[in-house]
């Protein structure tokens, strides 16, 4: 079943089609773009357009828009390969993060920077042998009078290097269960203390970073929401990271590359590419259920497990056009070699069957697990 959009929907998507054709022309056209097209101009532009935010309240400066509004623009952008990056985080997940659990004194001196796209955010999560388990970080803040003082180690931090403020995901207590004890606070990225290292992935891209916190001081005003219980805020944070349009159209752009060299006199490759189309609508319509909020709470894992194995599928397809092209230097075979991400970013596919069958089954866990 196609849906079809209402006129302003229409409108609106003519308007960004319009301005991701200018951004191409000027910056260039990015696979994966969300998490490798950089450009803090045009996050400044977007911002300066009201396109940052746009689902945000008018009160805290954002656009009131609605969320099919802001569903129009980022899958025009992302299906494009407009470079969105620098923006991307914030938008997606601090703002609205900082909405729901920050102070009104928090709000007011982070919330404008994000809009206008001054600011740019990266994500302090992952941490070296802790794969999936977010729940087993070490990255300590504790308390020193009015500060927290932190000492640890991030990894696969994206923009780290560029990133403004790092919204740290850190333990501030060992007593209780593993999932007690971690907090969420903001950290400037040019305290003293902190040193970062780039990671040169196969895509050429070093957006990845290693951070390392030495006796790093931020101010305990810039813990958001409650201490110690904050891994219920992390899990809604993911919410907005896995059920978006973004783990759906991450490679369309090789998807297009690869179509426009198909030969489809075959019936067996129309066959494939009716496969890949009908999944293309599908994970649509389960992106579209998590942007109106139609599914149960944490199907978003189910959305991102079909979405990105998907996306592994469609590099697959693009593999088997391109052929030995694949193994040389190219922007095609680049963008093929980040098809191992797809179902690792954002919690591996078998975390999120893990959480599908538990939390949402009711299936029973596994003895000691």
């Amino acid at each position: 079943m196609d849906f079809a959009w209402a006129p302003e929907l229409l409108t609106l998507q003519k308007e960004a089609e319009e301005v991701a054709a200018d951004a191409i022309a000027r910056y260039g056209r990015y696979p994966d773009t969300w998490i490798n097209g950089f450009s803090r101009e045009f996050s400044r532009e977007l911002g300066a357009r009201g396109w940052i935010g746009m689902t945000w309240p008018k009160e805290y400066g954002g656009g009131g828009r609605s969320v099919l509004e802001r569903f129009v623009v980022t899958e025009t952008f992302i299906k494009r390969g407009v470079p969105i990056a620098a923006s991307w985080f914030a938008d997606r997940q601090m703002g609205p993060t900082m909405l729901a659990y920050g102070t009104e004194e928090q709000k007011a001196a982070f919330l404008p920077g994000m809009l206008s796209g001054e600011t740019g955010w990266c994500i302090g999560m992952s941490e070296p042998d802790s794969g999936s388990d977010l729940a087993s970080l070490k990255t300590s803040a504790v308390r020193d009078g009015d500060e927290f003082v932190i000492n640890g180690q991030k990894i696969w931090t994206s923009f780290g290097a560029e990133a403004d403020y790092c919204y740290l995901i850190c333990r501030t207590s060992n007593e209780g269960a593993k999932h007690a004890g971690i907090s969420e606070v903001i950290v400037p990225m040019d305290t003293p203390g902190i040193t970062v290292k780039k990671i040169t992935d196969m895509h050429h891209n070093a957006h990845f970073c290693e951070v390392f916190y030495d006796d790093v001081r931020v101010p305990t005003k810039n813990l958001v929401g409650k201490e110690g219980g904050s891994f219920g805020q992390t899990m809604r944070q993911l919410e907005h990271e896995r059920g978006g349009i973004d783990r759906l159209l991450s490679n369309y752009g090789l998807y297009l590359d690869a179509r426009e060299r198909t030969d489809t006199s075959s019936k067996l490759v129309r066959q494939e590419i009716a496969k890949l189309e009908s999944a293309y609508t599908l994970g649509r319509l389960l992106v579209l259920r998590e942007v109106l909020q139609q599914g149960p709470k944490g199907f978003s894992a189910a959305t991102k497990a079909f979405c990105t194995e998907h996306e592994q599928r469609v590099a697959e397809f693009a593999a088997s056009v391109f052929g030995a092209e694949m193994t040389l230097d190219t922007p095609t075979s680049r963008a093929y070699c980040y098809w191992p991400a797809y179902t690792i970013m954002g919690g591996t596919s078998n975390v999120l069957r893990n959480i599908l069958g538990e939390r949402l089954l009711g299936l029973p866990r596994e003895p000691g697990a």
